[in-house]
This record gives C-alpha cells, sequence and structure tokens, in this order.
C-alpha cells in the first residue's frame, strides 16, 4: 500500500497527540490481564477443559469451568455462558425472558433499546414480552445523563420488576457510560426500590474499565462472545452473569425448567472460548487505541466523531458524522477494502432483519459478523453516523486509518 507523504504525517500527528490516553487504555489492559490471569489460575484450568461432549452435555466441565470464569472475572455469583447462544440480542432476550413474567412491569433508562431488541420487547404477534402480557416503558436520556427525576416519578407511580442500561451507545450520537454512572444510578434506583432487578446489556464494553457492572451492584447482565469478552478466538456463544437465584432463573429459559443449566453439549473444542477470552484485555485495548486514532484523523480531517477527543472510550465504538449518505457509504466501503477477509467485496445497504432503516455493514472478519474484529456499519438516515469498531491490532487499525484517510483526501481534489 502506497500512502502519500500527507495522509503519513497526519496519523503521525495524531498518534503524538493520543499518546497519554494510550497510555491509560494499556495500564487498564494490564489491569485486566492480571484479573483474567488470576481466575484461570483459580479455577485450575487444563487443557481438558477444551474437550468437546455430545448429547446432553452432563458434567460438561469445559462449560461449567467456562461459567465459573465468568463469575469470578466479573465478581458475580453466577454465570451461563454458551456456544449455543447465537447473539448479544439472543443473550439478552434470555435475560429477559427468564426473569420478567405477565402483568410485570420493566423499564429501560438509558433510552430507546437498540434496533434488534425492540421486536423482542413489543413487537406484535411474534412471541415478544409484549406478546405475553410484559409492561415496558423508556426514560430517554438527557444530554447524555440518566434523568432522575422522571426514573423515579415512574418507578413511585409504578412497581417495576426490572430496571434494563444500555451501557453501549447504540445507533445513537452519545457517549457509552462509564462504570462511576452506571454506579450511581444503581445506587439512585435501588434507593428508590431496594427490590428492583437491575440488569444491563454490556455488549462492547467488557474490559473497557477496569471493573464490570455486576462489581458495582448489577444484578444481571449480558453480552455476545464475537465482541469484547471473546478475544476475536471464540466462533460463536453469549453470556449472562449475575445473581445465582437469576442465573438460575435464565438458565430455565436457555434449555427448560426441568433441567436449567444441568445440560448443554457442544461437540467443538471450548479452546477458542477460553483462548479467546485470555486474550480479550489485550484485543479489547487495541480496539479502543483504534477508535482513538480514528477519532483524532477524523477530527483533523473536519468531522464531528464521539466520543470527544477530551473524554476516555467507555466502549469500543467510534461514532462519525458524514455530510452525507454517499459519504458514509463510501467510508463503509472503504473499511470492508481494508479487512483480511472479502476485501474485494463492496457492501451495500440491506434491508437487514431486526433493524428499522436499510443498514450497510463492512465486516470482513475471520469469524461472522464479529464486532470485535474491525468492522463498521450504519443505518441509512440522517444524521449520516458510520459507527466503527473492533481492530484485533493496532496495527491493522492504524493502516485502515490511513487507507480510510487516503479516500477521503481524494474524493476532495
Amino acid at each position: 500500500m502506497n500512502f502519500s507523504n500527507e495522509v503519513i504525517e497526519l496519523v503521525k500527528k495524531c498518534e503524538q497527540k493520543a499518546k497519554a490516553q494510550f497510555e491509560r487504555v494499556e495500564e487498564i489492559a494490564l489491569y485486566n490481564q492480571n484479573k483474567v490471569l488470576t481466575a484461570f489460575q483459580n479455577n485450575r484450568v487444563a487443557t481438558r477443559h477444551f474437550s468437546n461432549t455430545t448429547g446432553y452435555g452432563y458434567d460438561d466441565i469445559g462449560r461449567d469451568t467456562l461459567s465459573k470464569l465468568f463469575a469470578e472475572i466479573f465478581n458475580a455469583e453466577d454465570a451461563i455462558v454458551s456456544p449455543n447462544i447465537v447473539s448479544g440480542t439472543h443473550a439478552l432476550t434470555l435475560m429477559l425472558f427468564g426473569v420478567l413474567r405477565p402483568n410485570d412491569n420493566f423499564m429501560y433508562i438509558s433510552g430507546t433499546p437498540y434496533d434488534t431488541l425492540r421486536e423482542v420487547i413489543y413487537g406484535d404477534n411474534i412471541g415478544s414480552l409484549k406478546d405475553f402480557g410484559v409492561n415496558f416503558e423508556a426514560v430517554e436520556l438527557v444530554n447524555g445523563e440518566f434523568d432522575k427525576p422522571t426514573i423515579k416519578e415512574k418507578m413511585t407511580a409504578k412497581k417495576m420488576k426490572m430496571v434494563v442500561i444500555q451501557r453501549s451507545r447504540g445507533y445513537e450520537w452519545r457517549d457509552a457510560l462509564s462504570i462511576e454512572k452506571i454506579a450511581d444510578i444503581i445506587k439512585f434506583v435501588k434507593s428508590i426500590d431496594k427490590d428492583v432487578i437491575v440488569a444491563l446489556d454490556n455488549c462492547y464494553g467488557e474490559f473497557v474499565e477496569t471493573l464490570e457492572p455486576t462489581a458495582v451492584g448489577a444484578d444481571l447482565l449480558a453480552g455476545s462472545m464475537i465482541k469484547n469478552i471473546g478475544g476475536g478466538l471464540a466462533p460463536t456463544g453469549g453470556y449472562i452473569v449475575g445473581n445465582k437465584d437469576l442465573i438460575e432463573q435464565v438458565g430455565y429459559r436457555l434449555t427448560a425448567p426441568s433441567i436449567g443449566n444441568e445440560v448443554g453439549s457442544y461437540n467443538s473444542s471450548y479452546q477458542p472460548f477460553y483462548q479467546g477470552l485470555f486474550l480479550a484485555p489485550t484485543v479489547t485495548s487495541n480496539a479502543i487505541k483504534t477508535s482513538i486514532l480514528f477519532g483524532y484523523v477524523f477530527n483533523e480531517l473536519g468531522y464531528k466523531t464521539s466520543p470527544s477527543l477530551d473524554s476516555n472510550c467507555y466502549d469500543i465504538i467510534r461514532s462519525i458524522q458524514f455530510n452525507t449518505a454517499d459519504e458514509l457509504i463510501k467510508f463503509i466501503q472503504t473499511v470492508q477494502f481494508a479487512s483480511p477477509i472479502d476485501s474485494y467485496v463492496t457492501p451495500m445497504p440491506w434491508e437487514m432483519p431486526g433493524y428499522q432503516d436499510d443498514v450497510i455493514m463492512a465486516a470482513g472478519t475471520f469469524v461472522s459478523g464479529a464486532s470485535i474484529e474491525l468492522s463498521a456499519d450504519s443505518p441509512i438516515r440522517e444524521p449520516y453516523i458510520a459507527y466503527l469498531q473492533g481492530g484485533l491490532t493496532y496495527e491493522h487499525g492504524k493502516l485502515a486509518v490511513l487507507m480510510c484517510a487516503s479516500e477521503i483526501l481524494k474524493q476532495r481534489k
């Protein structure tokens, strides 16, 4: 790849500006790596834990030990980690359906849920929570902050079984939520009702800080193994961690009320899950450093990006706002061209299941759809915002920045 001196110097300048932030990210990675290593050692992980199982999967030591690892790392009582969970949306669906019952009330306090969760919650005649008589409300954020007066008003007026927080931004122009903000709002809602269950959509947030939400009072949280926590090696799967009694309820939803978490085989090696988890702190730090570099470079090119350059990253996503749909589409196509897999493919907007608008996705990934690998996507709607995430190595992220910046400058000439 031949990059112009103009682009090379631009990226070098931005790397220098980002140096202090890079150092902070690396310190967090070291802390989290120690936490993961200690959990592996405490649970005496050995090669026997990688073995496959068949049939019912009774006494599957690989599955059970992986769940114990997650519980320790997340400072939680129990966990479900399963290759049979197909996505983050599936993990969140299990979490919600496992605990909520007909006539229960629950609400999101971080705004409207992510696109793929909306049909799960209030779709019509598709087996949604609404179809089963579960009542839903949402409280929007105000300038990126929790609307405490409205939350208190709704919790006082109606008994809420569960309060849900979406940690990441979804397709919204806002910062992800810090552990500090999550801890504060958990304390607030528990002061209103000590029995309310606080659950989190933890997608894109694992290992971004030194603590996870269950360490600051969350009762349940769920996420995908093909995002941060899988380290780029987990081929599929999802997880739910939290209080033991709630995890037991979720297990009945995952399998059946008569068997719960006692079964579940996997006829391939568990090694990618263990090894991916071990690598996850470093891989997540590479993704965050890639996000920071894209932020600095595209700011220099005149685009708005989020999070702002003077704030920390609380997920692995970088939002970049473009002026036109064509500009947005071209950027996402360039991310695809910078990929190791399917780099010759030109992504186009399409009507993707679960989304409200046509969506364009760049995902030239080893694991199909893995957003811990460098990828980008966007609904085709105003404002035209690309959501970039991932990066297994910082070096790949840097090459992608060089390619994307080169394309922008070429279009301007």
